[in-house]
Parts: structure tokens; C-alpha cells; sequence
């Protein structure tokens, strides 16, 4: 039988592996002699030279063909393995709905709302040994959200804006059952941080019902999630104003600037004696020092069009985080990553919530003067920042020579629309201008006007409403009749959503401690009051470090 492998007849055939000699013929040469050193031609059942290399190539062309298609088997199933590996490292909880719901943009796209979680619990033999606490208790149950990030992406994903709570703050605790441990209450008044005890839901719609930012998602670590990222990251470069030692989190570091990863990036970000007053409010200035640096090194590495660089992150996160059940998988998580560095550093703000002192507990906090304009900025999602890149309007309205705060809106609404009219008198007291009443409009309204008093052009048009949609009237007040034209958003349809009023800008970070992320410079100001304990004596995290020469430092 003749073997497929071989090539075309006439190249020798293979029976039962015996190799059959070919005939041969003579041709004569030039000369006439049989074989002669000048023959041409070739001998019988042969091909010309040119035809054997074209065999040997169609050959190469099969065998180049098969490899390909075995490659292509080989990666899809390595990458279809490589998903499901990933996947499995994930747990994810459902949220039920409790953190509201973000709405659509006027051109149908959605901002993203997710509440980054760290964790106090020692619910394993790793976090005890992280954490500390467990010689008597051993490893616990539950735990506390020490750490609250609002994480605000913009519908037109041109800014971002990071908001902490910080865990000493006292609020309601909404009626909650944990789905997994069936732990419930049916509501109480305590630290924001308690909720995360009712599961991670609980600490979602308590998060939600303090500041009305609508949570469409949630990230939570623990104490090794935070080593396992830092290291898969690479490290992250910090740095700090004087020398610290915090003999609580064990933060030990001289002046100047570090690479921290693994269990020294832990002890940074858990540090609340050796930052600012020694509270939580300090801790959470140098956490956004910390993230800073390191969306800076995401950014600068590529991160995301390195494949190593993707695994190793994606490998790290799905180990390291529980999700509710819209981020739970490695795919959703990338693309968070990659809307996350759509942003420009310059356009990813970092505060801190307003406070003031708890009047019943001067060692808690409660939302302070300020933490309303800003939770309504994020809640309709503008910028904390200037300058954004998202494309203005053509026809800027003029400033107007009133101070926003004395312009008072009365509005109206006539879409029909339950809610409407105190959604936008919300967003215009977040953007700096005076509330007045609202309610409904004597009938429905196609088309939104605002009408004004005579003098009252300018203030009119500070709100940024095309000049179609503004007429003067006989009062003396600004009235905002809202027709079915705008129905969502709290930035008429066609004018520039990334650009509030400078006013409710300043409103709405006063007070918060506002840094961006390309800000590369800034040092974490380590306490200069006696936050810190060493051998029973109180003393300044600098003192601290200078008596404890012996010990290594963290970076070491």
C-alpha cells in the first residue's frame, strides 16, 4: 500500500516497511555513451529537481498548517482553562438590590458606583497572624469594614473621584439579614463600619442610605488580600514626611521615600497613629497617598497590555477579593481595570467625608458641614476636578456676578416623573446655588424653560441651560419648569456634563482633604503628637523610631 506521507508516486513506495527498488534507465549523454559525466535528462520514474523542491514545500505547507491548528486547540483551551482557574479563585455575594440603582446619562451611559471594603476580621490562621489579636480568641468570625472607598467612575468615563468614610462615623444601620450566616438586626445607631457584620450588603445599603450614592457594586478585602496585591503590583513607592514608627501597626520607615510591598504596604495602610492626628481622618489622607502612587505605577507600566503583568494581577485579585455577583468574574474585573485607566491621573480626585465631632461621643464622628454637596456631586456624577476632557458645549454660559449661593431656584416639575423636581433642586444645592421650594408644574411640560426676573438674565444663566430654554417673566425669582425633554441627569441633554460651577466644586471638597492622583510629591504627614506608645511611654512616632534603632525597618 502506498503511504500518505510519502509524496506523489515515483518518490518510492513502502510495503510492509521494505523498501522496493526503483528500475533504472540510461540516457544517453551528449556524446552518445550511456551515463556519460554531461547526461541530462532523468532517470525513468524520476522528477526534475524543480518538482521534488515543490513536493518538499506543499509538505512543509501541511505540516506548517497542522501546527497551527494544534496551536490554536493548545491556546484556546489554555485560555478557556485559564478563565475557569481564575473564576474558581473568586467568591461572590448578590447585593439584592440594596444599594440603589445608578440611571443612564442623557446619551445612555451609566456611571459606576463600586464601595471598596477592607476588612478587620482574623477569619483565618493568615489574618490572625497579620492582624494580631487572636492569642486569646483564636480565628474569629465576621468583622468590621475598617476601610470605606466610594469608588465613583463618570458615565463618560473622563473622571473618577474616591470617597472614604472613615470608620468612626456614627449612622443608622438599616434592618439587614446576611444571606450566608443568617445573622440579621433590625436596625440600629452606630459606627458605619458595624454594618459589614450583616454581611457585605448590609454595609452596602448603609453606605447608600448615609450619603444617597447609589452602589452598583462592591470590593472587599482582607488583611492577606491587601499583602497578595501589593505583591503582585510589584510594590508600591510611598512617601513620608519624618521618620515613623507606629508601634500599633508596626509601620516603621526613616523620612523620604519607599517601595513598600507584601506586609510592609499592610502595615502603611493600616496606620492611623503615625499619619495626621493619630485617627482614622489621618489614615485615610495617607491611604489616598498609598492608592495614588499606585494607579501612578499601573499607568506608567501598562499594566493592562502586559500579559504576564494581566495574570498575575487578575490571579492575585481573584484570590484576594469577594465581589457581589455583577463583578464576579475575571473578565468583569479587567474591565473595571480598564475603565479605571481610561481616566487621566489629573481627573481621579481623592477626598475625605466632612465631619464633625459626634455630639454624644467626642472620640466618634458624624457627616460634618460640606458632606452633603459632596455626596450629591458624586451621586450626579460631576467631577471634583477641573479642567475635564470631556467635550464642552460651544456656547459657555456667562458668569454671572451673583454669587450662587444667593441664587435661589424654584422648580417645578412637569415630566410626571415621581422625584423629579427634588433630584435636580438636590443637584443644584450640591452645585452651590440656594434651594427653594418644589413641587409640581400646573400641567405637563414637553419642553423645559427657566424663567427669570427683570435683572435676572445673568443668574439665569448660570445654571447652563441653552438661551432657547430661558424666558423672563414679571416675578422676581428664578422658576425651573422641568418638561419631558429632560427626564434624567441633572445636566440638560447637549451641554457640558464634566464642567459644574466652580462654586459647587469648591462646595463639594471643602474640607475633604482633596488630592489627585498625578500628584507624585506628596508625602504622608506623619503626626507630630504623641500617637504612639513604646515601653509604656507616650511618644511622637518620630521619638518612636529614634528608640528603636534595633528594630528593622519595614522595607528591610
Amino acid at each position: 500500500m502506498t503511504d500518505p506521507w510519502d509524496g506523489p508516486a515515483g518518490r518510492g513506495t513502502r510495503s510492509r516497511g521494505v523498501r522496493v527498488p526503483r528500475p533504472r534507465t540510461a540516457a544517453p549523454d551528449r556524446a552518445g555513451s550511456p551515463g556519460g559525466r554531461g547526461a541530462v535528462g532523468a532517470r525513468a520514474g524520476t522528477r526534475p529537481r524543480e518538482a521534488g523542491t515543490a513536493g518538499r514545500g506543499r509538505r512543509l505547507l501541511r505540516t506548517a498548517a497542522i501546527t497551527l491548528s494544534l496551536i490554536v486547540v493548545i491556546t484556546a483551551g489554555a485560555g478557556w482553562l485559564f478563565y475557569r482557574h481564575l473564576d474558581g479563585n473568586l467568591r461572590s455575594v448578590s447585593l439584592d438590590g440594596k444599594g440603589g440603582t445608578e440611571k443612564a446619562d442623557a446619551f445612555g451611559r451609566t456611571p459606576l458606583n463600586i464601595l471598596v471594603m477592607g476588612s478587620d476580621g482574623r477569619t483565618s490562621t493568615t489574618d490572625c497572624r497579620l492582624g494580631g489579636g487572636c492569642s486569646r480568641t483564636g480565628v474569629q468570625t465576621g468583622g468590621n469594614a475598617d476601610v470605606e472607598m466610594v469608588l465613583h467612575i463618570s458615565a463618560d468615563r473622563s473622571n473618577a473621584s474616591v470617597l472614604s468614610i472613615p470608620r468612626d462615623t456614627m449612622t443608622r444601620v438599616p434592618a439587614c439579614r446576611d444571606g450566608e450566616t443568617g445573622r440579621s438586626t433590625t436596625g440600629y445607631y452606630g459606627q458605619v463600619n458595624s454594618a459589614l457584620r450583616y454581611g457585605p450588603a448590609c454595609q452596602v445599603a448603609t453606605v447608600h442610605r448615609l450619603t444617597g450614592i447609589p452602589v452598583d457594586h462592591f470590593v472587599k478585602l482582607d488583611f492577606s488580600g491587601v499583602v497578595k496585591m501589593s505583591d503582585a503590583i510589584g510594590g508600591v513607592s510611598v512617601c513620608v514626611s519624618d521618620d515613623v514608627y507606629d508601634t500599633y501597626s508596626h509601620l516603621k520607615l526613616s523620612r523620604g521615600t519607599h517601595t513598600l510591598e507584601g506586609v510592609a504596604a499592610l502595615e502603611f495602610v493600616r496606620s492611623r497613629h503615625g499619619f495626621g492626628d493619630g485617627s482614622d481622618l489621618g489614615r485615610t489622607v495617607s491611604q489616598h497617598v498609598f492608592l495614588s502612587a499606585m494607579i501612578r505605577k499601573f499607568k506608567s507600566a501598562g499594566t493592562l497590555t502586559d500579559p504576564g503583568a494581566v495574570y498575575r494581577l487578575a490571579d492575585a485579585a481573584t484570590k484576594a477579593l469577594t465581589v457581589d455577583d455583577g463583578l464576579g468574574s475575571v473578565k468583569k474585573l479587567i474591565g473595571l481595570a480598564a475603565d479605571v485607566n481610561k481616566v487621566p491621573a489629573r481627573r481621579i480626585t481623592f477626598a475625605t467625608m466632612q465631619t464633625a465631632p459626634d455630639p454624644a461621643d467626642p472620640d466618634r464622628v458624624v457627616a460634618g458641614p460640606g458632606a452633603a454637596s459632596l455626596f450629591a456631586a458624586i451621586a450626579g456624577d460631576r467631577p471634583l476636578t477641573t479642567g475635564s476632557g470631556a467635550k464642552p458645549s460651544t456656547a459657555q454660559p456667562p458668569a454671572s456676578a451673583e454669587p450662587a449661593a444667593r441664587i435661589a431656584v424654584t422648580v417645578r416639575n412637569g415630566t410626571g416623573i415621581t422625584g423629579r423636581a427634588r433630584a435636580l433642586a438636590n443637584a443644584l444645592t450640591g452645585q452651590g446655588f440656594r434651594s427653594a421650594t418644589t413641587g409640581n408644574a400646573p400641567g405637563p411640560a414637553t419642553t423645559t424653560t427657566l424663567t427669570y426676573g427683570p435683572g435676572r438674565e445673568a443668574a439665569a444663566r448660570a445654571l447652563g441651560l441653552p438661551s432657547a430654554r430661558l424666558k423672563q417673566g414679571t416675578g422676581t425669582g428664578l422658576t425651573l419648569v422641568v418638561g419631558s425633554d429632560w427626564p434624567d441627569g441633572d445636566h440638560y441633554p447637549g451641554t457640558a456634563t464634566a464642567s459644574p460651577a466652580p462654586a459647587g466644586t469648591k462646595a463639594a471638597v471643602g474640607g475633604a482633604h482633596a488630592s489627585t492622583a498625578d500628584q507624585g510629591k506628596t508625602c504622608a504627614k506623619v503626626s507630630p503628637y504623641r500617637t504612639v506608645t513604646l515601653d509604656g511611654v507616650a511618644m511622637t512616632p518620630a521619638q518612636a523610631y529614634a528608640a528603636a534603632r534595633t528594630r528593622p525597618d519595614s522595607d528591610d
